[in-house]
């Protein structure tokens, strides 16, 4: 492999070994996807592509690049506590073999209580992991700085050994070039983040 090569695949690789402290080739492993499985990508406005056309969502721009169905489940706007009232169904509709959780932004642009939200995506994860599904977080920064993930991201993918991918919305949220407002990606900022979970995906196994 070619050092360019090597160093585009290192952030997801790394987010995927965060519950092993630090980046090796192991990692948290993902159960492989196959070819007519289901991805349900759940979340709030980052998961429904608010700036961008639905075909330039991320959910849409990463089921072309691993030719897998992803189900885009994003709702503006949306807490973590109304995300946990509404992912039962969504497991029960789609009975995906992969969740991509990205909720918590709007809980720490409106000031909850963090514990709080940090409960409701454990209680998320343990959803769709008692429903069969295999889980990876994908964590947004937090609005003041939209520099880095807050820690709690890390712990829960610790605590429960799921790949976490913390590094692309905050360098993309961080960018001008790929928003389309202060707080959203535009097409290419979710282009962006579509091939970095493809990367992921690819590192831990699920394809």
């Amino acid at each position: 492999m070619r050092r360019r090569d090597f160093l585009a695949l290192l952030p997801a690789a790394c987010g995927a070994a965060l519950v092993v402290g630090g980046c090796d080739k192991a990692g948290p492993r993902l159960p492989k996807v196959e070819a007519g499985g289901t991805i349900l990508a759940f979340g709030d406005s980052l998961t429904f592509g608010t700036g961008a056309r639905p075909e330039e969502s991320y959910p849409a721009a990463l089921e072309r690049l691993i030719a897998r169905k992803v189900v885009r489940a994003g709702v503006p706007g949306e807490v973590t506590g109304q995300g946990l009232a509404r992912l039962p169904e969504a497991l029960e509709e789609f009975a995906p073999q992969l969740l991509i959780l990205c909720l918590g932004g709007n809980d720490m642009l409106r000031h909850g209580d963090e514990a709080t939200a940090v409960a409701n995506l454990r209680a998320m994860i343990r959803l769709a992991q008692d429903k069969g599904a295999a889980v990876v977080l994908l964590a947004p920064p937090r609005p003041s700085l939209l520099s880095a993930a807050p820690e709690f991201y890390t712990t829960l993918a610790q605590e429960f050994r799921i790949p976490l991918e913390a590094e692309v919305l905050p360098a993309v949220l961080s960018d001008r070039s790929l928003k389309s407002d202060l707080v959203h990606p535009n097409a290419k900022g979710y282009a962006r983040i579509a091939e970095q979970l493809a990367k992921l995906l690819k590192a831990a196994g699920a394809l």
